[in-house]
């Protein structure tokens, strides 16, 4: 998918509405450049429409969905989570594993968190595809996150104003 399929980076004026809301982004520690430099594109986004915002750093992908549960199960009430890593094919299927781990994790947490869990994690073959998504031909995907947590706080708005 290119930027040219998506309608994410139109329409997003609704999301001005967003006050006072919380997100937090979850980032590993493995493929340091990478990820900061996605959190760094989420983090431009959240300044631009004064979102608050707060990082924690887990060791792997894996423990993403961990960390997310833990933040919401210790009473912090982000309007969002975000999931911020970068898993890169090896020689092993270790590759396999991991990406199957976190997307089940941020899928399960999605259906039972009452908040949107945004899924931010790059799975590429190469470093050069990881770099084409934070700033390279792909756009970047850091910044996309960001949008996507905040067009699904105000859905997530709509869904509860319609109760």
């Amino acid at each position: 998918m290119t930027e040219a399929n998506s309608k994410l980076l139109q329409e997003i004026e609704g999301i001005r509405k967003v006050k006072d809301a919380l997100v937090v982004l979850i980032k590993t520690e493995w493929n340091s450049a990478i990820v900061d430099e996605l959190e760094r594109g989420a983090i431009e986004i959240f300044k631009q429409y004064g979102i608050h915002f707060k990082t924690y750093a887990v060791p792997g992908a894996v423990e993403i969905s961990f960390a997310i549960q833990q933040c919401w199960a210790n009473n912090n009430t982000p309007s969002a989570f975000i999931a911020l890593g970068c898993v890169i094919r090896g020689d092993t299927p270790h590759f396999d594993y991991v990406c199957k781990a976190v997307t089940d994790g941020v899928t399960q947490l999605n259906l039972s968190l009452p908040v949107p869990v945004i899924f931010g994690v790059l799975t590429v073959d190469t470093e050069l595809q990881a770099k084409e998504r934070i700033g390279g031909v792909h756009g970047h995907k850091g910044e996309e996150a960001a949008i996507t947590a905040l067009k699904m706080i105000v859905l997530n708005q709509q869904f509860r104003n319609e109760e």
